[in-house]
């Protein structure tokens, strides 16, 4: 029997797994006590429901409860603060001794089982301990106070395009040159704790596929200067209509548009036009400089996806443009540390004029393109500096010309084709060309402990990676998209993961996208409200562009969109201290990176249309993460764009706990009940649109209930 979506609290709730370290730096973000007096709110409690607090109507904060025939006194009161805080304290550490005790005493049971009778028991065991941490919450939640649901601020409007832990100018202070001033430095300060606004006249983007044709110029950070001029050749023409920037009838990066560039690389590889690439085993694509992101929209109908990925910009940026044109892309650099990205991920990397000093470092830069090109590859180089005739006067050209051109064929690489300032080189398939070379030319094979499989901004290695991963496998004998996103059971053997695992995922998933879009249509259709017993308007495809799976497992939320024909592409997050199931994800065919959520995503403010994430908050706490459940809400508040969705789900006491925070950020929530497992809830929220006039969904709701209509939701 389907469950109605219930319309939640406004607050409370408790955690499950190691919670009290998890939220307790949302402390250090709300005002002291003695400003929660003059605000005069009410801190009313009863032995009945301790949280009855966060429900109630504001009165006077010297009222007194009596239930059951306790009396309970105000605990803000001046008399009794300093005796709270003392109490505060001192539970807080009993707490403390608690888990330690209790944790270890379980973990020494757990031990001392057999692997026989471990089984069985290990989820029951789990869901006991998490209880105990969760009740142990509820106890320290009592003497937290109304202090923790206050509402978040507002940042300055300096914030608007706030990229955190990307501070050029900062890195210059410190003496970071030579590309090193656009590394990723994450520290204390790279953290905002309150809410980004956008700029006073964003508007909400065009629907795919206009949208990534044409953009808001208000929606970005970019001067009408700075249009006019962007015919230099490093990015995409752009022309200026009033409020909106076109892209459709600019021209490229090169001399001709950008229909016959792609068309010119796919002939170099030796194909009719780029409409076969897939066929050749091209589905990924890495895009080093993308301008603003032409290639991989004119390449994504072609069911090729272009990740782009470039240097953090304060106007003008390459990434944000391409994200605000719905395009994956990432700010990053790879000027001393590797590229987020598993060895052997991508089936072509593309470089256009993107101002990359391959010649210098001794080739360090080319030998990390080499450890994220698959093998059998595709490197297409567009520069200046390309097929420079020796006859040119200028020498310095010509040296770096002859220094990429020889270093390709120390990474044994396969010179395809040049054609004016394009060259497309191939990575071998096999290996033995590394062992044919001769001695002491080119780099090295990696040693065992330097070949990472997948790097987390480990410094840059001057040796071939990937050689020895059990994923060396040539894209032409991969298949051909859309096959590849079903990995066969010999590919999932090389991953650890059972075919009968991967199939109940993927079936799964399938039934709860269909459930995702069911439960969202009659809000998107706020506009339009139905009347009882009428149809759910079917949504639109468009409605979402893309989407940040922050817990991405293995993918099968991707699989899922693509499946149901929705026009959209996911960014797969694998948290890195969960499983990493990435390199299995990118060989589905899809993009994606690790990351530590207690850090700022790579990415510029309003990226996402939606934000999903299964089980993230019971990792972040089992594992213990160093963040609060506020800072995670807070980067996803960042991220995810005006009127754009939130889907969470997770064991009930933390969707609870999460719907108080999405109060506190002025989101529009519900939870939502999972009729196939009791343990777990969804919660979904609508981010509003601060400073205009928004569409209220929250009275679309009030509609429904208003008319007796119950909406009732399966998730799998």
């Amino acid at each position: 029997m389907s469950r109605p979506l219930h319309r939640g609290v406004s607050g409370g709730g408790r955690f499950s797994g190691n919670i009290q370290h998890y939220l307790e730096d949302s402390q250090m973000k709300i005002k002291s006590d003695k400003e929660v007096l003059d605000k005069s709110e009410q801190a009313t409690f009863t032995l009945r429901n301790p949280f009855q607090f966060l429900f109630s109507e504001n009165s006077s904060s010297k009222q007194v409860s009596i239930e059951n025939g306790f009396l309970l006194s105000d605990p803000y009161a001046p008399s009794t603060l300093r005796n709270h805080h003392m109490l505060t304290l001192l539970l807080k550490l009993s707490l403390v001794v608690i888990v330690i005790l209790g944790l270890a005493i379980s973990s020494l049971w757990a031990i001392s089982l057999t692997p026989a009778s471990r089984s069985p028991v290990i989820r029951g065991y789990r869901r006991l301990q998490e209880q105990l941490v969760s009740d142990l919450w509820d106890i320290g939640e009592l003497s937290l106070g109304a202090t923790r649901f206050k509402d978040s601020e507002f940042c300055s409007p300096e914030f608007e395009n706030f990229v955190p832990c990307f501070n050029v100018t900062e890195n210059l202070e410190l003496g970071l040159i030579e590309g090193k001033e656009f590394d990723r430095r994450c520290g204390p300060m790279s953290k905002q704790n309150c809410l980004i606004l956008a700029p006073p006249k964003y508007k909400i983007p065009h629907r795919w596929p206009t949208g990534r044709d044409v953009i808001w110029i208000d929606n970005v950070k970019i001067t009408a200067q700075e249009v006019l001029s962007s015919g230099s050749l490093t990015k995409r023409m752009m022309m200026l209509d009033e409020d909106q920037i076109s892209f459709s009838f600019a021209s490229s990066m090169v001399d001709d548009n950008i229909e016959d560039y792609s068309h010119q690389i796919a002939e170099m590889i030796g194909l009719r036009n780029e409409s076969y690439l897939v066929q050749a085993g091209v589905r990924t694509v890495l895009d080093i400089g993308c301008g603003y992101g032409s290639l991989g929209a004119h390449l994504f109908p072609k069911q090729l996806i272009t990740m782009c990925i470039a240097n953090y910009e304060s106007s003008g940026s390459q990434v944000e443009i391409a994200l605000e044109r719905g395009l994956p892309a990432i700010v990053g650099s790879f000027a001393s540390k590797q590229l987020p990205f598993p060895s052997l991920s991508f089936d072509m990397i593309h470089s256009a004029w993107d101002g990359v000093e391959w010649d210098k470092k001794d080739g360090i830069y080319l030998i990390e393109v080499d450890r994220v090109l698959r093998p059998g590859g595709y490197f297409v180089w567009t520069s200046p500096f390309a097929n420079m005739p020796a006859s040119d006067h200028d020498k310095g050209k010509i040296n770096k010309w002859d220094f990429v051109l020889n270093f390709a064929k120390d990474l044994c690489w396969d010179l395809l084709s040049q054609q004016d300032k394009t060259v497309v080189w191939k990575k071998p398939s096999k290996k033995n060309c590394y062992a044919s070379r001769k001695h002491g030319s080119g780099p090295l094979i990696c040693k065992e402990g330097r070949d990472a499989e997948t790097p987390y901004y480990h410094p840059l290695e001057a040796c071939i990676g990937g050689t020895r991963s059990r994923r060396w496998i040539p894209i032409k004998e991969r298949a051909n998209w859309p096959s590849r996103a079903i990995l066969s059971a010999k590919e999932l053997a090389v991953h650890g993961v059972l075919p009968d695992d991967f199939m109940e995922e993927t079936t799964n998933w399938k039934s709860t996208v269909r459930d995702y879009w069911s439960l969202l249509s009659p809000l998107i259709f706020s506009d339009h409200p139905k009347r009882p017993g009428d149809e759910d308007p079917i949504p639109p495809d468009y409605m979402v562009r893309n989407v940040l799976d922050m817990n991405a497992h293995l993918g099968g939320f991707n699989s899922a969109l693509l499946d149901a024909g929705k026009s959209v592409w996911v960014m797969n997050v694998v948290p890195i201290i969960g499983v990493n199931h990435l390199p299995l994800i990118l060989d589905r065919g899809f993009v994606g990176v690790l990351h530590d959520w207690c850090e700022s995503f790579p990415t510029y403010p309003r990226t996402y249309d939606m934000v999903h994430a299964d089980g993230l908050l019971s990792l972040q706490a089992v594992k213990q993460s160093h963040c609060s459940m506020l800072d995670l809400f807070y980067e996803i508040d960042r991220l995810l764009r005006p009127e754009g969705w939130v889907i969470l789900r997770d064991t009930t006491s933390l969707i609870e706990s999460a719907r108080a925070i999405a109060s506190r950020l002025k989101w529009e929530a519900r939870v939502v009940e999972v009729e196939s497992n009791n343990d777990e809830k969804l919660l979904v929220c609508q981010k509003p649109t601060f400073g205009q006039k928004k569409k209220v969904q929250g009275k679309l709701l009030a509609d429904m209930d208003a008319e007796s209509r119950v909406i009732t939701q399966k998730v799998k």
